[in-house]
């Protein structure tokens, strides 16, 4: 027999995810399920998908007491993801208002398979600590519309990516990203491959300003990347040396997200700010 679940569309600057609430644990979504929910055409739609559980439910260990919920999140194609930046602020505006916690007296922990991150309110939304970072190897990047293979640089912020820049808007807006970009070396479990320009000048009172596009995983292009632009503003603040700012304005295709950057007691964190929206609810059949 079919089964019929809840569901609410959601968005933060345009990454949109069907968001599922599962509290207690007792749905099994398949790959194939996951993605004929995401699909643009036959499903309702998104880049992914955010189940919404409580983290005893899943067995997640002892580094998460103190998060109660858990962002099982799957990219669109149905392959389980470390984390997403966008889909962590998603997933506490669902829990906020649906009532399943709260954040203004003190901050919301939330489970990710990255780890526990934690939010905050901001000006422009929420905004999430994304923890520590690494600055990683080199990579050579092909893309349709790129005459040449270009450098790109590892940035990990709980899932890989690989920052490429560019010397103009021209340049990015040229890109074909309907076609996946090649690395090499290959990272085994892929990377997301995010494109940069640089404003000029670089930096207006005190704040860093980049404009970027995205090739996610499992994905393909998306109007925004949440850890895609926080992994782009440490890449161009890695080459812009040590007098390069601690806040960052990334504008993206669905529209603007913060970065900073604040030392924290084990090292460096980033911390990464935007809106995010919930558009509609409903019920579907799974397939």
């Amino acid at each position: 027999m079919a089964e019929t679940i809840a569901f609410t569309k959601g968005h933060g600057t345009g990454n949109d995810f069907v968001i599922v609430p599962d509290d207690d644990g007792a749905l099994e979504l398949t790959v194939d399920q996951v993605a004929a929910l995401c699909d643009r055409r036959f499903g309702i739609g998104a880049d992914g998908i955010l189940r919404v559980v409580r983290t005893a439910r899943i067995g997640a260990g002892a580094s998460m007491t103190d998060a109660e919920w858990f962002m099982d999140y799957r990219n669109a194609d149905g392959s389980a993801a470390e984390m997403c930046g966008n889909g962590t602020r998603v997933f506490a505006k669902f829990l906020v208002d649906t009532g399943r916690a709260t954040i203004d007296d003190a901050p919301l922990r939330i489970g990710t398979r990255a780890g526990a991150k934690t939010l905050t309110r901001s000006d422009l939304g929420f905004e999430v600590d994304l923890g520590a970072f690494a600055v990683e190897g080199d990579v050579v990047v092909k893309a349709k519309g790129l005459d040449v293979a270009r450098p790109g640089q590892g940035i990990n912020v709980g899932n890989p990516h690989v920052v490429v820049a560019l010397s103009s808007h021209a340049e990015l807006e040229a890109l074909d990203l309907t076609v996946q970009p090649q690395l090499q070396p290959d990272p085994a479990d892929g990377a997301n491959v995010e494109f940069v320009v640089p404003a000029d000048p670089l930096v207006r009172g005190g704040v860093g300003t980049i404009r970027m596009r995205v090739f996610e995983r499992g994905v393909g292009e998306t109007l925004s990347c949440g850890t895609g632009v926080a992994a782009a503003a440490l890449a161009v603040r890695h080459w812009a040396g040590p007098a390069a700012p601690d806040r960052w304005s990334v504008e993206v295709p669905g529209g603007i997200l913060g970065v900073r950057i604040v030392g924290e007691a084990d090292g460096d964190h980033v911390l990464l700010s935007g809106p995010a929206a919930l558009v509609y609810s409903g019920e579907v059949t799974l397939a």
